[in-house]
């Protein structure tokens, strides 16, 4: 219902009881003006009688009109989520060969298209959104801009290579915020900053992730780590005439999220990505504020003000 100031409630009982005495001394003085009437015959022809309680029903609509409108001009506030005007956030998406395995159809590489789609269209627009891709180098397709079409396009670009460079991504992620948050920051200092990392496997060429997690962490910029695919030995793509199996390995995903201090994820399906990514983009995006509550209230009070007139002039034929 939101946050009320005390003081507020002491004139709303004080408005609500003004009300009610008023509304009963009407009534008594109604009953004396009744019995002035010497022929009470023809009073009930000139006045007759309101049917009962529905008397009061006008009454109470305007008491409860009254109710509301107190409870808004006091300025309730709520929780809403708010989109949020300022951030930095590196999409880092891995496109190694084993991104060509099919236990997440039709690919694990065309479902993370899919997905980081969605998530890129579902940012708000004052969003600072960057794009790096890697298998045995890294590459900032995108630096971070409000600009979505180039980040989309880097994604649909997306192809395969050979190798895994963890390391070298994240480094190059780092890099990328950094550059941008040195024009961005103002008064305030540097906008919040996020690296969102996925992949289906460990490094295994280019430096240690150790390094460029420690370096996000003290720069306070928050990771979300994502492993994707399915842990089935026996998923395999075809290298160089061979069979290679091509399992999920979450070790390198949850040694960044743990050294950073931020949150691991696993995604063995499509859907599940999609979900966490509609969860990243909802803590990146949007931030909790407390914020006027008050345009309900007066809404219903002027709904049952306008009530109260109507039933008053049906009724009574006269405003109360």
């Amino acid at each position: 219902m939101g946050d009320f100031a005390t003081p507020y409630w002491f004139a709303l009982l004080a408005l609500i009881a003004c009300h009610a005495v008023g509304h009963l001394l009407a009534q008594r003085a109604r009953r004396r003006r009744v019995l002035r009437f010497a022929n009470l015959d023809l009073l009930d022809r000139v006045a007759p009688r309101t049917r009962g309680w529905r008397r009061h029903i006008p009454a109470a609509l305007s008491l409860l009109a009254l109710t509301l409108f107190t409870i808004g001009l006091a300025g309730p506030t709520a929780d809403a989520q708010v989109p949020r005007d300022r951030a930095t956030v590196m999409l880092v998406l891995d496109d190694s060969l084993s991104m060509e395995a099919t236990d997440v159809p039709p690919s694990r590489l065309d479902a993370v298209k899919a997905a980081a789609t969605d998530f890129v269209r579902g940012l708000p627009p004052g969003i600072n959104l960057g794009l790096t891709t890697f298998a045995g180098t890294a590459t900032v397709e995108v630096m971070p801009t409000t600009l979505r079409d180039p980040v989309l396009r880097g994604i649909a670009q997306m192809k395969l290579a050979e190798s895994t460079a963890t390391g070298e991504a994240l480094a190059a992620a780092y890099n990328g915020v950094q550059n941008v948050n040195q024009l961005l920051t103002g008064a305030d200092g540097p906008p919040p900053s996020r690296i969102v990392l996925l992949s289906d496997g460990r490094k295994n060429v280019g430096r240690e992730v150790d390094g460029p997690a420690q370096q996000c962490k003290d720069a306070h910029i928050d990771i979300d780590t994502i492993s994707f695919g399915t842990d089935n030995p026996d998923v395999t793509i075809p290298i160089q005439g061979q069979t290679v199996s091509v399992p999920a390995d979450p070790d390198t995903m949850q040694r960044i999220a743990d050294i950073s201090g931020g949150h691991w994820y696993d995604a063995p399906s499509a859907g599940a990505l999609h979900q966490i990514y509609t969860t990243i983009g909802s803590q990146v995006g949007y931030e909790t504020q407390r914020v006027d509550a008050s345009k309900p209230w007066m809404i219903l009070g002027t709904a049952l003000s306008l009530a109260g007139v109507a039933t008053a002039l049906r009724l009574n034929q006269r405003i109360p």
